[in-house]
């Protein structure tokens, strides 16, 4: 009886033993056989997992003949394809070195569904290659990354804000903010920064510059400029940047008529002229700068004279109330004719030689009831103040982002090495 229970139970392990196995290899098999899931690349309206995907340049001299010609398949035209093109995109526009692609079927033949070209990092156009062919133009999705810097002044603004990561779209935007009140030729070394600001992204991968700054602090002279970018009107879209009193950072001129240069000339009662090799007045004030650079307007008025004279080269004036007017000398090229109207940065010329100059600068010359003045020595207006009945709501905007921005601390200066 023993021996038969032993027999039993032998049996029965094994049997279990055997049905187990099956349920490991069933497990195995099915993991072998779960199809794979492909996340979805969405881009330029397409699942590129579901092409594949040819990526060239233009090359200098190229049609766009030349471009799509040997990828086309019976029944496909260059021709027609260029001609559909060219109802939204002038072709003649197509640059070298711009990306293009061609996506293509993963039949066969490898038939081309569409033609992509990308003339700036933000915008790309798609002609379709199919039996119907249509194109359109569209524009990648931009999204956003809050992010702050803080940085102190050891050589220039340009190297504080590159130490920091920042681009040239960043020296720009806060130059912009603060040309009105703070000169920037005039910074000395320990003068610091930090502010708030957006970041803008295309695909979420490719940076594209600054989008806006929300709120800065610029220190230089151990005095704070605060700004805070504030809408002044919803419905319009219009913004300013005004301090932590509400008084705007606008002044009614700006403080130079390039953006970012250098001084090279004061205005003063005696200089050596370079170019007449004799002592005389200099009545206006040099701004060095490359041949080309833009030269805007200080201020909104009219322009008055818009011309060519031996000495001045091509310049341009403006009028811009009954008690002001300034002059812009040496430009490459005038960019606005007499008699027009003109706004506060619109650009009105740009940076060259003519005249009697030795190199690329503007020379701008600033007048008071008609009479030559130097203009950093001139008690300006300002630009209209916050109107009283926003006020109360500007400050309640402002308290959350000043507690914000003076809890991010200062970037200190590097000691100076032990000898």
């Amino acid at each position: 009886m023993k021996k038969i229970f032993i027999a039993s139970l032998a049996v029965t392990l094994m049997l279990a033993s055997c049905k187990n196995d099956k349920i490991v290899e069933t497990e195995q098999e099915l993991a072998v056989t779960e199809p794979e899931i492909v996340e979805p690349v969405m881009k330029y309206g397409f699942d590129l997992n579901e092409y594949e995907v040819f990526k060239d340049t233009v090359h200098s001299g190229d049609t766009f003949d030349d471009l799509i010609k040997d990828h086309l398949v019976e029944g496909q035209s260059s021709f027609h394809t260029a001609n559909t093109l060219n109802e939204i995109y002038d072709l003649r526009r197509i640059q070298a070195g711009k990306p293009f692609k061609i996506l293509k079927r993963k039949d066969s033949i490898h038939t081309p569904e569409a033609f992509i070209y990308e003339p700036s990092k933000l915008d790309y156009i798609v002609v379709k290659l199919t039996d119907s062919l249509a194109a359109y133009r569209d524009k990648h999705p931009i999204s956003f990354k809050r992010k702050t810097a803080s940085g102190i002044i050891e050589s220039s603004l340009s190297q504080a804000m590159a130490d920091e990561g920042l681009g040239q779209s960043a020296i720009a935007k806060l130059s912009d903010v603060y040309q009105w009140s703070i000169d920037f030729f005039k910074l000395q070394k320990g003068d610091r920064f930090k502010m708030i600001y957006q970041e803008r992204y295309i695909n979420d991968s490719i940076y594209a510059g600054i989008e806006a700054i929300e709120v800065a602090v610029f220190e230089t002279d151990d005095t704070p400029f605060y700004a805070f970018d504030y809408v002044t009107d919803s419905i319009k879209g219009t913004s300013d940047f005004y301090d932590e009193n509400g008084k705007t950072l606008r002044s009614f001129f700006l403080k130079a008529p390039v953006n970012y240069s250098r001084i090279s000339s004061r205005f003063t009662k005696r200089r050596f002229h370079p170019v007449q090799k004799r002592w005389k007045a200099h009545k206006g004030t040099d701004y060095a700068a490359a041949y080309g650079t833009p030269i805007v307007a200080t201020a909104n008025g009219v322009v008055t004279k818009s011309g060519y004279t031996g000495g001045n080269g091509n310049y341009v004036k403006i009028k811009h109330n009954g008690t002001y007017s300034t002059q812009y000398l040496h430009m490459t090229k005038r960019k606005v004719k007499v008699g027009q109207h003109v706004k506060q940065g619109q650009v009105i010329g740009t940076v060259g030689s003519t005249g009697l100059a030795t190199g690329p600068h503007v020379c701008y010359r600033f007048w008071v009831n008609g009479v030559q003045v130097d203009p950093y020595r001139q008690n300006l207006p300002s630009a209209d103040p916050l109107p009283q009945d926003q006020m109360e709501v500007y400050m309640d905007f402002i308290a959350p982002l000043k507690e914000e921005i003076d809890l991010l601390p200062f970037k200190e200066a590097k000691a100076d090495p032990i000898l």
